[in-house]
């Protein structure tokens, strides 16, 4: 495989969206997390599903921490296979590049880890409603 700048550039519109889409989701993780520990500590209100949704809570934080800690690593490994290719080491490129798109492949996954377990959240909430079956 040929490897220019053309290559390592079409990631970086691709990165900064993806790093927008974890900032979005990691504000409003924090912003829960916040109104949360309001309410437990100024209101002493325990919603009745509070150590799952704690633990759901946790395990959505490190998912999205890791999530964009790989993300972070892609985006610098792009960047060293710029580097890379202008002082033309072609081989530690096209090396370095690959752990760029691994990197952002296991980004992508564990922000899918998330979702799923953002998705656990949501079915906590629904779990003290009920809902006539049609």
């Amino acid at each position: 495989m040929n490897i220019d700048y053309t290559v390592a550039a079409l990631l970086f519109p691709a990165m900064a969206l993806l790093m927008g889409v974890y900032n979005s989701r990691f504000h409003t993780l924090s912003a829960l997390i916040r109104k949360l520990h309001d309410e437990y500590v100024f209101e002493k209100h325990i919603p009745p599903e509070w150590k799952k949704q704690l633990k759901n809570l946790r395990a959505r934080s490190i998912n999205l921490k890791y999530s964009i800690g790989c993300a972070g690593i892609a985006f610098l490994f792009d960047m060293l296979t710029v580097f890379a290719l202008y002082l033309d080491f072609i081989f530690y490129a096209r090396l370095i590049f690959g752990l760029c798109c691994f990197s952002l492949f296991m980004s992508i996954i564990l922000y899918l880890g998330e979702i799923f377990v953002s998705t656990r959240a949501l079915k906590y909430h629904l779990s003290d409603m009920k809902i006539d079956e049609e």
